[in-house]
């Protein structure tokens, strides 16, 4: 179904907003265990001060996101400013210059581990082609929104434009897939899918891919998000639906891991958008990127009014963004 460009805009800014809240509400929880998120907070229930001792983010103030919003707007940054392309070189010496950046302000909220690694190899001089060969976490996923906003899936070259994104630092199967069924879910939700349906059609257009990337031993990201919708269908209870993500998905940075939960989440509570975002925020581990790809996809497929203007409008103001003209820019992308 196609929906009239002034409703793809209202999807593409949820699909920011969502992503951007997402990353917001989770902060103050990441890399903690659910244990630990009750003892320091009790239930995170919307925008909250970091604690002192939180791991990544002591004492950052409510509304402030992390790295998953500030990389997926230098990836938009790179859309927009190279007709719709990505050139990896560029985008590693964002990244780069970016995480300088951060350094330089106390900030300990700097790249993720498969990022880190590519990106210190390319800094030394190597061969791009030949970095990323190990990066099979979320860090390709968490920054995709803007490729899934720019592109649809209906072009015969959505797949590369998403490598584009990844090849860098996730040059791998499992980063390649995560990364694709992000975008896919969001560019399918942009064209006017709901959040089911855009999640399905993400898993089906990823089932009919043939993948580029190294192998890796580790579980099948499209595997895990197929079994994450199977088991919200059989799972009536909650509390036994979110033990189990914990118990047998697990919540850490692995791509197998938190994007099944993410997919999971948003299926589930896809008519109850801040409850999927809550739900990620108090389970453990990496919740703030969690967060932000269900915000992202609950966003694109619901609208820019799918959460609480009062919250997206706090994170927004407190982490200085303007989202409305990034998704003016991306849409000019897909529309030329």
């Amino acid at each position: 179904m196609q929906i009239k460009p002034s409703m793809q805009y209202d999807h593409a800014l949820g699909a920011l907003r969502g992503l951007s809240l997402g990353d917001a509400l989770g902060m103050p929880t990441q890399s903690m265990s659910a244990e630990s998120i009750r003892r320091a907070y009790g239930t995170v229930t919307g925008l909250v001060d970091a604690v002192d001792d939180e791991p990544i983010a002591p004492g950052m103030p409510a509304g402030s996101v992390t790295d998953d919003t500030e990389q997926a707007l230098l990836v938009a940054a790179q859309i927009c400013g190279n007709g719709g392309h990505i050139d990896p070189h560029a985008l590693a010496s964002a990244l780069l210059s970016w995480e300088d950046d951060m350094k330089a302000r106390g900030s300990l909220d700097l790249l993720g581990p498969s990022t880190k690694l590519a990106l210190e190899q390319v800094r030394n001089g190597a061969d791009i082609a030949t970095t990323g060969r190990t990066g099979t976490t979320n860090g390709a996923a968490m920054r995709v929104t803007p490729v899934g906003i720019a592109h649809s899936t209906q072009t015969p070259d959505f797949a590369d434009y998403v490598y584009e994104s990844c090849r860098v630092t996730h040059n791998t199967v499992p980063g390649y897939q995560s990364a694709y069924l992000v975008a896919a879910a969001v560019s399918c939700a942009i064209d006017g899918a709901s959040t089911r349906d855009c999640i399905t059609q993400a898993i089906d257009l990823a089932g009919a891919m043939r993948w580029k990337g190294a192998w890796s031993p580790k579980a099948s990201v499209l595997a895990r998000v197929r079994l994450g919708v199977d088991v919200c269908v059989a799972t009536d209870d909650d509390a036994r639906f979110i033990r189990r993500l914990r118990d047998e998905f697990g919540t850490s940075v692995e791509s197998n891991e938190s994007v099944a939960v993410a997919f999971a989440l948003a299926y589930r509570y896809f008519d109850r958008p801040l409850k999927a975002l809550l739900t990620a925020v108090n389970i453990g581990g990496d919740t703030d990127t969690m967060a932000a790809m269900s915000g992202a996809i609950l966003g694109a497929s619901v609208g820019a009014d799918a959460f609480p203007r009062a919250l997206t409008g706090k994170v927004a103001e407190v982490s200085r963004l303007e989202l409305e003209p990034v998704a003016e820019s991306l849409l000019a992308v897909r529309t030329r």
